[in-house]
């Protein structure tokens, strides 16, 4: 007898969803990034960006697509895609970026970022973009090599501003197939 996995789903985010994707976001960065920075800079960070109101305005932007990945109605994790400005090391004609992918620890190993990612290429085909590109930062080498998985490959830097910090993150982009 085989133990069956748990397969979350992934939906676009709602308006209804703006609290949890809140919490989540803040959560899984501060897991994510909090032992190897200050707490002030976190906390200014996470103040300035994961609020109930920041997310919604971010799901009701339409120039940004957030995936929820759910089980048993919990958020596990999540990805946001938007379109805009690339920085001038990005050759394409429409790219879109990956702003934010985050899966919650007891999560990961799971498949459920790489499910996360597949949904954003196919949203990204779905829209008409040739490239998507990222932010990874520097000292996070899982992050990196997972990015590089996927076909992702480093073209340039950017500076992040974590709170009052200002740290180099790795701009990766790989190309997207044409539907």
């Amino acid at each position: 007898m085989f133990l069956e996995l748990p397969v979350p789903s992934i939906r676009k985010a709602h308006s209804r969803d703006a609290k949890k994707l809140s919490e989540i976001a803040e959560a899984t960065f501060r897991a994510t990034f909090g032992a190897m920075n200050t707490a002030e800079h976190m906390e200014i960070h996470c103040r300035s960006s994961y609020s109930e109101d920041i997310q919604a305005a971010e799901i009701a932007n339409p120039g940004v697509v957030t995936l929820l990945s759910e089980h048993e109605g919990r958020l596990v994790g999540y990805a946001q895609l938007r379109w805009g400005e690339a920085p001038g090391c990005i050759s394409a004609k429409r790219p879109g970026e990956i702003q934010r992918l985050y899966v919650i620890a007891d999560w990961h190993g799971k498949g459920i970022a790489q499910e996360l990612m597949s949904a954003c290429i196919e949203e990204l085909q779905r829209r008409g973009s040739d490239a998507l590109w990222l932010g990874v930062w520097e000292r996070n080498p899982r992050a990196i090599s997972f990015y590089e998985k996927f076909g992702f490959v480093a073209v340039g830097e950017h500076t992040f501003p974590l709170g009052g910090d200002p740290q180099r993150d790795i701009i990766m982009v790989r190309a997207v197939a044409s539907r």
